[in-house]
């Protein structure tokens, strides 16, 4: 049987992994035992090149025995290689591991599988020693901590349906450390948006950047705050006259774009529709929108900003229609369709007497 060497050659920040281990290996063994697999690969670039089952076992969040299992199906799988020689049995990963097993695993010196053609070997020494030198790669230090956010990316994929890529956790990782959202109030930020219809990520991150200015949290202030949210969406249909139905689909999506991407509040959104209706004489989202769009991008910020680009329209109009009077009080001399001839350079006096006389 053909034996994977665990290398990594490139830069410290890549990890290498052969595509022959995703294509046979990885889909028939147990997940746990791929994480502890990559776990090992990952720490090949380490210089004390060191890694303890108990250090392993907490960085995955699982029992030592959970890594000695592993560890074996590896083995038996014929991908590692390890030195045990007072271990004179081989486990399967479903065997039990007894604790003098698991003491003697501890000891051991766990060494990949290479040939001599391939390149160097790496050793991982276990040692108790050696927790502190690798916990730094988990940035949650506490297991409670760890376990929480294992969790609330759980919860996260079930809601948008998909397995997480790398961008999604480290947006998720952002709320948590820089926003200092709760895993609950995170985990209740995505339903609240897939249940709106949006899985975008960017649209989540837009919704958590809304609720952290807005100082929301708890999930409670962010349910009162969607509670509000709909007052609001029958405030704006009552401002435009319509009442008795719900917003449509496509209504609500220009109400969220206004209240969570543009940011506006009530007022000024009821502004707009006011002017709306004083111009058209009719509801309509899109000019609303447009005239939304024009003051999100002179960043109105509060009412009195727009009435501050009210007064400078105003003293632009009246400039124009000052300049217009100064053009029209000094006319240009009136023409008319006759001087677009020449004048007659010939004498008509002369003209007949010349005649007369022939």
């Amino acid at each position: 049987m053909k034996k994977l060497t665990l290398t990594n050659y490139v830069q410290g920040t890549t990890t290498v992994l052969e595509n022959e281990f995703i294509d046979r290996y990885m889909p028939t063994a147990n997940g746990e035992y791929v994480k502890v697999y990559l776990l090992i690969l990952r720490h090949l670039s380490n210089a004390s090149g060191t890694l303890s089952i108990s250090a392993m076992a907490d960085l995955l969040d699982c029992t030592e025995k959970d890594v000695l299992r592993a560890l074996k199906y590896w083995k038996k799988e014929g991908l590692l290689d390890y030195d045990d020689p007072d271990d004179t049995t081989q486990l399967t990963p479903e065997d039990p591991v007894s604790g003098t097993a698991n003491q003697q695993a501890g000891a051991s010196a766990i060494q990949t599988a290479s040939t001599p053609s391939m390149c160097k070997e790496s050793v991982l020494k276990a040692s108790s020693d050696e927790v502190n030198s690798v916990s730094n790669i988990q940035q949650y230090r506490s297991r409670k901590e760890r376990k929480e956010f294992k969790e609330l990316l759980f919860v996260a994929e079930q809601y948008l349906g998909k397995t997480l890529s790398s961008v999604d956790i480290d947006m998720i990782t952002y709320f948590f450390d820089s926003l200092h959202m709760s895993a609950e109030l995170i985990e209740y930020l995505i339903e609240y948006c897939v249940e709106n219809g949006h899985k975008s990520m960017r649209y989540i991150q837009k919704v958590a950047l809304s609720w952290s200015e807005q100082n929301i949290t708890t999930v409670e202030a962010a349910k009162s705050s969607s509670l509000q949210y709909n007052k609001n969406c029958y405030s704006i249909l009552n401002a435009y006259g319509i009442k008795g139905r719900a917003p449509a689909s496509s209504e609500i999506a220009y109400i969220r774009k206004w209240n969570e991407e543009y940011g506006f509040t009530l007022d000024i959104i009821l502004e707009a529709c006011d002017r709306t209706m004083n111009a058209i004489h009719q509801p309509s989202f899109e000019y609303t929108d447009r005239i939304l769009e024009n003051w999100h991008e002179k960043k109105v910020r509060a009412f009195k900003d727009i009435s501050a680009l009210d007064a400078h329209y105003l003293k632009e109009k009246e400039q124009k229609k000052k300049q217009k009077q100064t053009a029209c009080s000094s006319p240009a001399p009136k023409t008319n369709k006759f001087n677009n001839f020449d004048n007659r350079s010939y004498n008509m006096d002369d003209l007949e007497r010349r005649l007369v006389q022939q």
